[in-house]
C-alpha cells in the first residue's frame, strides 16, 4: 500500500506515521456481510490452490469470526507468532512510511471495504485485500522475516533511484507470487488469493507465462496494475525467497542501471519455464475484452 508523489504530510485525523484508528464499531452490517461473502467464496476456492503457509495462517487468525476482523484481536495472535501487527491507514501511504512500517513489523492496512457491486474488481486495496490477502502469510516466520527485510531494503533504496526495480520484487512476490510444491504450483501472493478470478487464472489459464524466480530477471520485468498478470514468477520455497533477497542490492542496482527491461510477455533462453503461455488473454484485450 505504498505510493509516491505525496506533496504534504498525513491527512487530517492521521498520526505522524499515517496510522489511524480502525474504528471497528462503525462498520455496518452490510459491510460485514461483504467481508463474509468474500471470505466464504475464497475459503471454498483456495484449498488445493493456496500454499500451506497461507491456509495455516488463515486458520490461526480466525478471520471468519464476526465479519471484518478487529485489528487488535488478530494482532494478539499475530504478535505471538511472528511479532507483526496490523495498523490502519487512510489509504495509500508514501514510500518511506510504508517501508518504515514493514521494517518495524507493522503491516499498513486500509480500513474501508468495497461495495457489494465491486466484489470482483477494485482499483485501490481495501481491508479484504490487505487483511485476508496479506496477513495470513505474516504468521509464517520465514515470510515474516522476508517482509521485514523488504522494508529495510526499501529504506536503503530510497536514495538510490531504484525503487521501480524494488517495487517489481514486491509485486511479483508479495502480491502475485506462485510457489513450486510437491503437489504442484500454489499461490502465496495477496493479489491472487484475495481475488476469485485471478486465483483461477493464475494457476489454470494457458495464457500467462509462469517462470522460475530469478531476482534480477524479475526486477527487469514490468507488470500490469489493471488486469491479470502476463507473467508469474515461481519461487521454489519461502526459504529460497528469503535467502535470495537477504543481500546487499547495491551491486544488483548497478547492473540493473545498465540493463534494459525485459518485455512483459518474453520468455528468455535462460528462463526456467513452468508454462510457456499463449498470451491469448492479453492479445484479446484483457479485462475489457471479456464478455
Amino acid at each position: 500500500m505504498s505510493a509516491d508523489g505525496f506533496a504534504s504530510g498525513p491527512p487530517p485525523g492521521a498520526r505522524a506515521d499515517w496510522t489511524i484508528d480502525q474504528n471497528w464499531a462503525a462498520y455496518t452490517p452490510a459491510e460485514h456481510q461483504v467481508w463474509m461473502t468474500l471470505y466464504e467464496r475464497q475459503a471454498a476456492l483456495l484449498p488445493g490452490r493456496a500454499c500451506d503457509a497461507f491456509l495455516h495462517g488463515l486458520d490461526a487468525l480466525d478471520l471468519h469470526r464476526g465479519g471484518i476482523p478487529e485489528f487488535e484481536r488478530i494482532n494478539e495472535e499475530l504478535r505471538r507468532l511472528t511479532g507483526w501487527s496490523v495498523v490502519a491507514v487512510p489509504g495509500l501511504v508514501p514510500d518511506d512510511v510504508f517501508f518504515d512500517h514493514l521494517a518495524n513489523r507493522r503491516f499498513p492496512a486500509g480500513r474501508f471495504i468495497r461495495k457489494p457491486d465491486e466484489l470482483d474488481y477494485l482499483q485501490e486495496p481495501d481491508v479484504f485485500h490487505d487483511v485476508f490477502g496479506h496477513v495470513p502469510m505474516l504468521t509464517d516466520p520465514i515470510f515474516a522475516d522476508y517482509m521485514q527485510a523488504y522494508g529495510e531494503g526499501g529504506l536503503r533504496a530510497l536514495g538510490q533511484g531504484q525503487l521501480h526495480n524494488l517495487a517489481r520484487l514486491y509485486w511479483y512476490t508479495v502480491e502475485f507470487g506462485l510457489m513450486e510444491t510437491a503437489q504442484g504450483l500454489r499461490i502465496y501472493g495477496a493479489g491472487i488469493v484475495s481475488s476469485r478470478s485471478e486465483s483461477i487464472f493464475a494457476l489454470d489459464d494457458p495464457s500467462p507465462n509462469r517462470i522460475g524466480f530469478d531476482l534480477e530477471r524479475l526486477m527487469r520485468t514490468p507488470y500490469r496494475i489493471d488486469d491479470f498478470q502476463q507473467v508469474y514468477f515461481v519461487i521454489p520455497s519461502l526459504e529460497a525467497l528469503r535467502e535470495t533477497t537477504l543481500q546487499d542490492f547495491g551491486a544488483i542496482y548497478e547492473r540493473l542501471k545498465q540493463a534494459e527491461d525485459v518485455a512483459i510477455d518474453a520468455v528468455l533462453p535462460t528462463d526456467k519455464v513452468h508454462t510457456h503461455g499463449t498470451q491469448a488473454y492479453a492479445a484479446a484485450g484483457g479485462r475489457f475484452a471479456k464478455s
